[in-house]
């Protein structure tokens, strides 16, 4: 036995390691703790997917299959901050939010099959991060800060901002289930951030982006404009969220619908994870059934 002790101490030493064949999810241990994800499952159209169980998912940790322990659905209540584009450039979209917003209310602050209910706020974006309507879930409360979107003149949107700010604002209100929502123009974006400087904050609160962007794709080659591409991009699909072009302001009570329902239908996943000092540098879930698309966001650390 001491033999054997030194010769593995002697390879690891070198660099050396036995080659691991991938069986499978790793079965429990005693070291083993539990970890979750709020996940969304959609089909092609971005209905969701009902009545899933625990052989419908598959969740890898650094590429390693994890054995997933349980699926429920996803109860705990949600703190939405709603980041709206009040910028010159929003002029003609105003209408549009305004239509598309109180339906999107409505539905995320009915009580949920828990009893539970959500909180909305309403901030606006244009010439800065501005609190329309603090974080509610009273419907009424939240309409007062819908009836507060305008246009502002001579102002420009300050997107990055204000997901850095909301991600501070949640982090000190110890969200548990933070969700950034911004309806936003092609027009120009005056905040000098870099992507990373925007992403960080947002995942360190285990917080979800979701980015419907009216209008054309902003084609411009200003360094701000590239930086929230990027952030749009890989933002929301980092956090498990969406990032979609909607082409005509027509379109966005449609597309608020569909994100309403995503939102309000998703699964709790829970699975093994083997005790080690070194947290997974990336978590992945798929859906096992064809034709349908899984979106995960883990659980933020402490949380049940």
């Amino acid at each position: 036995m001491t033999r054997l002790r030194a010769v593995t101490a002697a390879l690891l030493f070198a660099g050396i390691s036995a080659p691991v064949l991938d069986a499978g999810p790793e079965q429990p241990s005693r070291g083993s703790r539990e970890r979750s994800l709020y996940v969304t499952v959609v089909d092609s159209n971005g209905t969701p997917a009902p009545g899933l169980g625990t052989t419908d998912f598959l969740v890898k940790e650094d590429n390693v299959a994890r054995e997933v322990l349980r699926v429920t659905p996803a109860t705990d209540p949600m703190q939405i901050a709603l980041l709206v584009d009040t910028s010159q450039a929003a002029r003609d979209s105003i209408q549009y939010m305004r239509q598309a917003l109180p339906p999107f209310v409505a539905e995320l602050t009915k009580a949920n099959d828990a009893g539970r209910k959500n909180e909305i706020a309403v901030i606006g974006i244009g010439e800065r991060p501005t609190i329309l309507s603090e974080y509610s879930t009273d419907p009424r409360q939240i309409q007062k800060g819908i009836d507060r979107i305008w246009s502002m003149n001579q102002s420009g949107m300050y997107g990055l901002d204000a997901i850095i700010e909301v991600s501070q604002g949640l982090k000190k209100r110890e969200a548990t289930r933070p969700v950034l929502v911004m309806v936003a123009t092609s027009g120009p974006e005056f905040s000098n951030r870099h992507h990373d400087q925007v992403i960080a904050p947002l995942k360190s609160i285990g917080g979800v982006l979701h980015v419907l962007a009216l209008g054309q794709p902003d084609t411009s080659l200003s360094q701000e404009s590239r930086e929230r591409a990027i952030v749009f991009d890989e933002g929301t699909r980092d956090t498990g969220g969406v990032h979609e072009q909607v082409l005509s302001g027509i379109g966005l009570p449609n597309r608020m619908k569909t994100l309403a329902d995503q939102l309000t239908h998703q699964y709790k996943v829970t699975y093994n994870r083997p005790e080690s000092l070194i947290p997974p540098e990336k978590v992945t879930v798929a859906a096992t059934k064809p034709g349908l698309t899984a979106r995960g966001t883990p659980v933020k650390e402490g949380q049940p």
